[in-house]
C-alpha cells in the first residue's frame, strides 16, 4: 500500500453546477463482454502517456522584474467571491486562487501537492477505527487581520458545507458530509479531522479555505461574501472592484509570509471574448485567453510583422484582400460616374470599407507584438447522448452511433491545424498523463461502420422501416425490451458480427458474469431536475439551495462547454472553470432548425441529405447512396435532434458537427440539428433533457470518485416517480458503475482506488451514454514579456511568481526596471 499522505492523484476541478442527493451539490446498459472491464490496462499505462506540455514561459524568480501591473482578461465580473455558491464561476476561482489558502495545488501532470505555504504536513495518522487526518499549519500563516490560519476556520468550513444546516445555500459539499469531528490538536496550529466514513479524496478539502468570518453564519455565508471578503491570506489581497468599470484589482498583501508577489497589481478585466482582439490591440490588455480565429490574426500579424509587409501595404488578408482589380475599377468608375445617387452610395460605401481596411491593418501592426501560448487545456469535448427516451433509449442504437465516428479525424480537425497533439482520450476520468489514466475505450470500440449497421439492425432499424406500419411489439426500440431479449439470449452487452451472432465467449469478463441482471441496466423513465421544482432553485431532498446549469465564458475553443463536476475539489486552474457558451455564427437568434441527414434533406437541394450553412454549397454525400440509405421502424424514420447554440465563433464546432453528421449519415442515422440561443443551451435543452445528441466538455479531475461520480450516476427515482438526474445529463447510468465509484472514494489504498476507476470507466464507455472526441486547446495571447503565465495545462498558476521579465542592458546584463 502506497503512503497514504503521498498521492500520485488525479486533477481537480470544481465548479458549483447543480444538486446531488448524495454530496448535497447539483449538477452526472449492459456492459460489453471485454476483458478491459476487468482490470482495464497496466498500471505503467499513466506513465507511458504523456501529459502535454504548459506553455507559460518559465522563469526563475531573479530573472523577474518587481513591480508592474498585469491587465488580465475575464469573462465577466464575479458574481460572488463565494467560490461554494451556485453562481461561483471563473472569475470568482482566480480571485480565490490568488488572494484565499490553498492547501493543495496541482503539477504540470495533475496531481494534488502539499502548499508549503499553508501546509508543513498533512497526511493520514489513524485508519482504525476510523480515518483521522492531521494538518500541521505553516507558522506564519496568518489572515490579512493578523489572525493565525487555524482550526475554528477549518470547523467553520465544515459547519457551513457538511450540508446539516440548510439555511447555508451551498453548491456543493462532497466529502465534507464525511467528516464527523475536527478538533484542534497539540496547539492552534494542528487540525485533527476525524471521519465518519473513509474517504480517500481527502486532499479535496479546504480549497480554497474561508476565514470564520465567512463560513461562521448563513447570513455572512450566504451574502457577505458576495462582494467583499473581511479577511484574506494569500500572495495578492483584494483591493477593489469597480463594477462600472467592469475591473477587480488585486494588489500585493503586506501580511504575506511567503515569496513576495512579483507585480504590484493584477487588473483583472471583465472582456468579452468576441471584442479580445480589439482589446489587445488596443491596449488595454497583456494577458487573455482567446479563440482560434484570434489566434490565427496573431499568428498572421507575426508572419506580416517578420516580413515587413505592413508598412503602408496592403495585407494579403482582411477587409478588402478578396476584392478582384475588376471589381475595384468597377467600384471606382461608379463612385465617380454620372449617376450621382448611384456615385453617393458607392462613394460612402468605399469609404466605409477603407475605414475597415486601415482599421483592421492597425489593429495587425499591434497584434504583431503579441505571442499565442498554447497547449492542451484538462478538459474533453465529448458527443452526449441522452438515453431517457427515443431511438438512443436503446443502447444499441447509442453504440452504433459511437461506433459510426471516427474520433481520430474529428481531433485531428480541431487540433492538428493548431499543431497540438490530436490523440482521442481514452478515458471519461482522467486524461493522459495522470496517474488514473487508462484508455478504457476497447470496451466499446472504434469506428466500424459495418459493426454500426449490424447494431442498428438489430434494435430493429432497418431500409425501408419508416414506410411500414406497427407491429404487434417494439422489438429493441426501448433499453428494457433490449435488456430482456438480451437476457433472452444470454448475450447482453456484447456486440454482435452479425445482428444474430453472440460475441466470443473468451471475452466474457468474471465480473460481468457473476452481476446480478438489474446492475447495469441504464435508467429511462421520467425526468427530474433537482432544483426546478422550486423557486430559488431549492432542492427537494435536503431544502438546500440548487444551482441552475449556467453557461459563462467561452472558451478557447469555440463550440465546446467546460462543464465543471459540482462537488469541485477545488485545486484546479480557473481556466477549467470556464462555463463556456457554445457559439455559432450565421444564424439569428433564437431557435432555427437545419435538417441534416438523408432522412431530412432541404426540399430544394436536389441531393439526399445536402445540407449547408447559409449562402454555401452543399457537400456531396461523404459515403455511396447505398451505404447512406435510411433507416425506420414501425413507421418512424431514425432521426436524431442534434442540439447546437448559436453564439458567434463557432468554427471548431461547425466542423467537429458537420463531421458527425457525415459519419452518422454514412450509416443511416438522420439528424437534425437544432441551434439555440446560449443563455437557453443548458437550462432549456441539457439539463431538461431536450435533446438527442449534444457536443459539451468536462474537465479531468484529480478526484474522480468524488467530482465525476454526479456526471455519470444512475438516475434515481424520485416520490413522483420522476428521475433524480444529478449531472448526468444523458441520462445512462448503472448501479455497478455507482458501486465501483463508492468503493474508490471509500478505499484508502491508492492503486485499488485506481483500479476502480478504471474499471468504472469501462463501463462508462459500454454504456455509450458520453463519447469523448479530443481534449480541448488552449490558447492564450500574451505579450512576449510577461513570464510564468500563459496555458498552464494541469498546473495551477503561481500568483506570486507572475510578473515581466528584466529586460538586458546593452552590454547583455538584465536591468531590474518597472513597467
Amino acid at each position: 500500500m502506497s503512503q497514504v499522505g503521498a498521492p500520485r492523484g488525479r486533477t481537480c476541478s470544481r465548479s458549483p453546477r447543480s444538486r446531488t442527493l448524495r454530496s448535497v451539490a447539483t449538477l452526472t446498459s449492459a456492459v460489453l463482454a471485454i476483458s478491459v472491464l476487468a482490470g482495464c490496462s497496466s498500471a505503467d499505462e499513466a506513465d507511458e502517456a504523456k501529459a502535454p506540455a504548459p506553455d507559460h514561459a518559465p522563469a526563475a524568480r531573479d530573472r523577474v522584474t518587481d513591480g508592474g501591473t498585469l491587465n488580465w482578461a475575464v469573462d465577466a465580473m464575479p458574481t460572488t467571491l463565494n467560490a461554494f455558491q451556485a453562481d461561483a464561476d471563473g472569475s470568482t476561482s482566480r480571485i480565490a486562487g490568488a488572494v484565499l489558502p490553498a492547501l493543495y495545488t496541482l503539477d504540470a501532470r495533475g496531481r494534488p501537492q502539499r502548499n508549503p505555504d499553508y501546509l508543513e504536513s498533512a497526511q493520514v495518522v489513524e485508519t482504525e477505527p476510523k480515518q483521522v487526518v492531521l494538518y500541521k499549519l505553516n507558522q506564519q500563516a496568518v489572515w490579512s487581520d493578523g489572525r493565525e490560519i487555524g482550526a475554528p476556520d477549518f470547523v467553520a468550513q465544515w459547519r457551513a458545507l457538511n450540508g446539516r444546516d440548510t439555511a447555508y445555500w451551498t453548491a456543493r459539499n462532497s466529502g465534507y458530509e464525511r467528516i464527523e469531528k475536527i478538533e484542534r490538536g497539540k496547539n492552534d496550529l494542528e487540525v485533527r479531522v476525524t471521519f465518519g466514513k473513509p474517504y480517500a479524496d481527502w486532499q479535496s478539502l479546504f480549497t480554497p479555505l474561508y476565514p470564520k468570518e465567512v463560513m461562521g453564519s448563513p447570513a455572512a455565508f450566504n451574502d457577505g461574501a458576495r462582494t467583499t471578503l473581511k479577511a484574506t491570506a494569500g500572495p495578492f489581497r483584494l483591493k477593489a472592484a469597480d463594477r462600472k468599470a467592469s475591473t477587480v484589482t488585486l494588489d500585493r498583501n503586506p501580511r504575506w509570509w511567503g515569496q513576495s508577489a512579483k507585480l504590484d497589481q493584477i487588473v483583472l478585466k471583465a472582456v468579452p471574448r468576441a471584442d479580445r482582439v480589439t482589446a489587445l490591440a488596443a491596449g488595454k490588455l497583456d494577458l487573455a485567453e482567446i479563440d482560434r480565429s484570434a489566434a490565427d490574426r496573431i499568428a498572421l500579424a507575426v508572419k506580416d510583422a517578420q516580413a515587413g509587409r505592413n508598412g503602408g501595404q496592403a495585407l494579403a488578408h482582411g477587409p478588402g484582400a478578396a476584392v478582384t482589380p475588376s471589381a475595384a475599377l468597377k467600384s471606382w468608375a461608379l463612385a465617380n460616374g454620372s449617376d450621382e445617387e448611384k456615385a453617393e452610395a458607392v462613394q460612402a460605401a468605399r469609404k466605409k470599407n477603407q475605414e475597415s481596411i486601415e482599421r483592421y491593418a492597425t489593429e495587425q501592426r499591434a497584434l504583431g507584438t503579441f505571442v499565442v501560448r498554447k497547449s492542451l487545456e484538462p478538459a474533453y469535448t465529448q458527443l452526449s447522448l441522452n438515453g431517457e427516451s427515443g431511438p438512443l433509449a436503446d443502447e444499441r442504437v447509442r453504440r452504433a452511433v459511437a461506433r459510426a465516428l471516427d474520433r481520430q479525424e474529428l481531433a485531428e480537425a480541431v487540433l492538428k491545424p493548431l499543431g497540438l497533439p490530436a490523440t482521442p482520450p481514452g478515458s471519461h476520468l482522467a486524461l493522459a498523463g495522470q496517474a488514473a489514466y487508462a484508455d478504457s475505450s476497447d470496451a466499446l470500440g472504434d469506428q466500424d461502420a459495418k459493426e454500426a449497421r449490424a447494431l442498428l439492425a438489430d434494435a430493429g432499424w432497418v431500409p425501408g422501416g419508416a414506410a411500414k406500419k406497427p407491429g404487434g411489439t417494439k422489438a429493441g426500440s426501448e433499453a428494457e425490451n433490449a435488456e430482456k431479449k438480451a437476457e433472452k439470449q444470454g448475450t447482453e452487452g456484447t456486440e454482435k458480427k452479425a445482428p444474430a451472432e453472440k460475441a466470443p465467449a473468451e471475452k466474457q469478463p468474471e465480473a460481468d458474469k457473476a452481476k446480478k441482471p438489474e446492475a447495469d441496466a441504464a435508467s429511462n423513465d421520467g425526468l427530474y431536475v433537482v432544483g426546478d421544482d422550486k423557486p430559488g432553485g431549492t432542492a427537494a431532498r435536503d431544502g438546500a439551495k440548487a444551482p441552475e446549469p449556467a453557461i459563462g465564458a467561452a472558451g478557447p475553443e469555440s463550440g465546446t462547454d467546460v462543464l465543471t463536476p459540482a462537488p469541485g475539489a477545488a485545486l484546479q486552474n480557473a481556466a477549467l472553470l470556464r462555463q463556456a457558451a457554445l457559439l455559432d455564427t450565421g444564424t439569428d437568434a433564437g431557435t432555427t432548425t437545419e435538417a441534416k441527414g438523408r432522412n431530412a434533406a432541404k426540399p430544394d437541394s436536389g441531393v439526399a441529405g445536402a445540407y449547408a450553412p447559409r449562402g454555401t454549397a452543399a457537400p456531396a454525400p461523404a459515403v455511396p447512396a447505398a451505404a447512406g440509405t435510411g433507416l425506420g421502424k414501425d413507421g418512424k424514420a431514425l432521426n436524431l435532434r442534434f442540439v447546437l447554440p448559436s453564439g458567434p465563433g463557432s468554427e471548431s464546432l461547425r466542423t467537429v458537427g458537420d463531421k458527425i453528421v457525415q459519419m452518422l449519415d454514412a450509416v443511416g442515422i438522420g439528424t437534425e440539428v437544432t441551434k439555440v440561443a446560449d443563455e437557453s443551451f443548458f437550462k432549456d435543452h441539457i439539463a431538461s433533457g431536450d435533446y438527442d445528441l449534444a457536443l459539451y466538455s468536462w474537465p479531468a479531475t484529480a478526484f474522480p470518485a468524488t467530482d465525476a461520480r454526479p456526471i455519470f450516476a444512475k438516475p434515481e427515482p424520485a416520490s413522483d416517480g420522476s428521475l433524480l438526474v444529478e449531472q448526468n445529463y444523458a441520462r445512462v447510468g448503472t448501479d455497478r458503475i455507482d458501486q465501483l465509484f463508492d468503493q474508490a472514494v471509500a478505499t484508502l489504498d491508492e492503486e485499488e482506488a485506481r483500479d476502480l476507476v478504471r474499471q468504472a470507466d469501462a463501463r462508462i464507455w459500454a454504456a455509450a451514454g458520453s463519447i469523448p472526441l479530443y481534449q480541448r486547446p488552449q490558447l492564450v495571447a500574451a505579450k512576449p514579456e510577461i513570464v510564468n503565465a500563459g496555458a498552464w495545462g494541469f498546473a495551477a498558476p503561481r500568483y506570486q511568481d507572475i510578473g515581466f521579465k528584466k529586460p538586458e542592458s546593452a552590454n547583455g546584463a538584465e536591468r531590474n526596471t518597472k513597467k
